[in-house]
């Protein structure tokens, strides 16, 4: 007998509302969007290797916070280049170490060797979060050097990751670092410098990357190493964000040790526009280092939207983390995501699809989270 012929339909409809559905999980439902800029890369994640990581921010009745945390391919084994992003832990650390001297600050000026120009960490600060600039950047690793700065971030819980490494210059990688000097009132403060330890490679998969990489404006024909590279996972960033904008939620040692005053200071420089720190918009554009929810868009962010955050692309690699509030609709998210675009598989050769494909799938991600949040 067959018994799926006497099933009435009125009983199949019973049974099938019966069903208890599976619940959905916010980043399943991002895979399943319809959007051209998220088709392009979701029919094959692994190739475009997509990590992603979202916490939901939720509050109890007495205000007290807590995260539901959601990832795909989340992967810390799995290496990707996290070119600028390394920006964000080590100018919230140089704030750290200064705050805890008492004679100096992020506004003390200071020279560094080679350089007849005057800067503050605060300035430093303020051109890493407006356009990611790299002296600015190598500075502040002068100032603390490789060791430091892993040390620090590893007795903070914000780990695994390994920083390694200045950015965009000759032998980035040498041990000997230069001596910042610091003008207070009353004396001159020498800083940084010393000597950091050897560069050891790094013990994961993916290390070598492509078919081929250019090397002094030529193709070499092998994979690119990247075992010496810093190393920053989205797993280790997302840990980060948490801590600086939610301490309360961790234990004392894992907090940032920074004064309120320079922390607020950090904050509004991370949400802040170029043109709100005199460069020119035709040029730096709101969205110049925002990716999520309005990477493509030239236009102006609206001023409800408070994006705290550090994006960082190279080698075909676009990577973002972010703190993202819309203060009218009450709607506040963390995201961090990767994609690699080199449809070539030749790295350095400045020829990826950062435009075409990698910048609109961040800023879709960006959207499709947010209007979740919103239909909460």
């Amino acid at each position: 007998m067959n018994y799926f012929k006497i099933i009435s339909p009125i009983l199949l409809t019973f049974l099938i509302v019966s069903c208890k559905q599976p619940e959905i999980s916010p980043i399943e439902k991002v895979l399943w969007s319809a959007h051209p800029a998220m088709l392009k890369v979701l029919h094959d994640p692994n190739y475009f290797e997509i990590q992603i990581q979202y916490s939901e921010i939720n509050r109890d009745t007495t205000g007290k916070v807590y995260f539901v945390d959601y990832d795909f391919r989340n992967n810390p084994d799995a290496y990707f280049y996290p070119a600028s992003t390394v920006k964000l832990p080590v100018a919230i650390l140089a704030a750290e170490y200064l705050d805890s001297i008492s004679s100096v600050g992020i506004t003390t000026s200071y020279k560094i060797k080679g350089d007849s120009v005057l800067h503050t960490v605060e300035d430093d600060i303020r051109q890493i979060f407006s356009v990611s600039d790299n002296e600015a950047y190598n500075r502040l690793y002068e100032l603390l050097g490789r060791d430091y700065i892993n040390a620090k971030l590893d007795s903070k819980g914000i780990s695994p990751m390994r920083i390694s490494h200045r950015l965009a210059i000759e032998n980035a990688g040498r041990q000997q670092r230069d001596t910042l000097v610091f003008y207070t009132e009353r004396d001159t403060l020498y800083l940084g410098g010393g000597k950091d330890s050897i560069i050891e490679n790094l013990q994961i998969k993916k290390l070598q990357k492509g078919i081929g990489f250019m090397r002094d404006g030529a193709l070499v024909n092998e994979p690119m190493d990247f075992s010496e590279k810093n190393y920053f996972p989205i797993e280790a960033q997302h840990k980060l964000m948490k801590r600086l904008f939610f301490p309360e939620v961790f234990s004392e040692n894992e907090r940032f040790s920074i004064s309120e005053n320079t922390l607020n200071r950090i904050k509004k420089n991370m949400h802040s526009v170029p043109r709100k720190s005199g460069y020119k918009e035709d040029e730096f554009y709101d969205s110049y280092g925002k990716f999520f929810l309005y990477g493509d868009s030239k236009d102006r962010i609206p001023e409800q939207f408070k994006i705290y955050n550090k994006v960082g692309y190279a080698y075909g690699t676009l990577t973002e983390t972010a703190y993202i509030v819309d203060e009218k609709a009450g709607i506040e998210f963390l995201l961090t995501a990767t994609i690699l675009v080199n449809k070539n598989e030749i790295f350095n050769d400045d020829t990826y699809e950062y435009e075409e494909i990698g910048i609109p799938f961040l800023a879709q991600l960006g959207r499709e989270i947010y209007l979740q949040e919103h239909e909460k």
